[in-house]
């Protein structure tokens, strides 16, 4: 088989286009299609007349290719229906156990929370042991890891049990990561390591007993962390998101160094250099999704920022034009050079 189309389908899996099963299967069939010819190329032995050429009579019969085995799928809309479904019942149970968690004992929150985890993420591990059921695996798992965080919490409680409880979720979610390599445990990865920020922010860095002004800065730093966290685990899994995730983690640290005293600078430069390194993947890999959430970045924090800094609504249009100025000559630059790779050589 061809390496370069195993390079291909590598590229398409990582960069969310293609699922691997999808995959397997162009796979399988470009094997199955290929088959015959190497079985016909055998039986033929060297110096023939139809191996030296193909203008015979022969190489004009028509080949019979086996027609490779078609991938069964369940229908979308019953996978949709079943999701609908499952959310629903997700959501009464979690309505009536936030309705009378007032009147419930430590006792009985720990075996409520536990039990909700080890059912979801069982049922999970379940799935993607007996099925193909990728979707809904990685789904259930997220919403695992995040319930089995929070049962640790509530049966650790204080500050330790914040802390404990964002480890004990995040180990799930990188575990789920490695074996399911969802899009939904992406996203569970990322609340997980932003509600990890916070703790750490509140609980560890800047305790109640001492007062500190840094306390946004050093949250905007955290989200600046989480954000190379996810662009590496783009390199691996689904680029796409995680890529994406990176840029929205982006916008929050943008948005902690606004609140910081004379962070605006600094937010600037944040919210500019994440939409930055998004608009350039958008340029390699052409995946709109990257335009999007860059230039949404883009629109919120450069007239917040420019707005604080100069106080006065002509520095933020001042402001804005060279910005969309510098934007233009970017892309008139990426276009140049696309054109240049794309255009044969004389």
């Amino acid at each position: 088989m061809p390496s370069r189309l195993d390079d291909e389908l590598s590229r398409l899996v990582s960069a969310g286009v293609l699922r691997p099963y999808q995959a397997e299967a162009l796979r399988t069939a470009a094997e199955a299609d290929a088959e015959p010819l190497r079985a016909d190329d055998a039986a033929i032995p060297p110096g023939t007349a139809r191996d030296a050429t193909t203008s015979g009579a022969d190489s004009a019969a028509p080949r019979t290719f086996r027609t490779p085995p078609a991938a069964t799928h369940s229908s979308a809309l019953t996978e949709v229906l079943g999701y609908i479904g499952g959310a629903l019942l997700l959501g009464a149970v979690a309505l009536l156990t936030v309705a009378n968690w007032g009147g419930m004992g430590h006792a009985e929150r720990i075996t409520i929370g536990t039990t909700a985890a080890v059912a979801l993420l069982g049922t999970a591990v379940l799935l993607a042991l007996v099925g193909r059921r990728e979707q809904l695996s990685s789904a259930l798992a997220s919403l695992g890891c995040c319930v089995a965080g929070f049962a640790t919490y509530v049966a650790v409680e204080g500050e330790t049990g914040r802390i404990a409880g964002v480890a004990v979720a995040l180990t799930l979610a990188v575990a789920g990561i490695w074996w399911l390599a969802g899009s939904s445990l992406l996203v569970a990865t990322f609340a997980i390591l932003a509600v990890g920020v916070l703790v750490i922010t509140a609980d560890v860095l800047t305790p109640d007993n001492a007062e500190s002004a840094n306390s946004a800065g050093i949250a905007g730093t955290g989200f600046i962390l989480v954000a190379f966290v996810m662009a590496m685990i783009g390199l691996v899994r689904d680029q796409v998101t995680a890529w994406s995730l990176a840029g929205a983690a982006m916008f929050s640290s943008s948005v902690c160094w606004l609140i910081q005293e004379r962070g605006e600078v600094m937010a600037l430069a944040v919210g500019t250099a994440g939409p930055a390194a998004l608009l350039v993947a958008y340029g390699r890999r052409d995946v709109s999704a990257y335009a999007v959430v860059g230039c949404s970045i883009l629109l919120v924090i450069w007239p917040i920022s420019l707005y604080q800094l100069t106080d006065n609504v002509a520095g933020v249009a001042v402001g804005l034009v060279v910005a969309s100025t510098a934007l233009l000559i970017a892309v008139l630059v990426l276009t140049r050079r696309q054109r240049g790779l794309v255009e044969p050589r004389p």
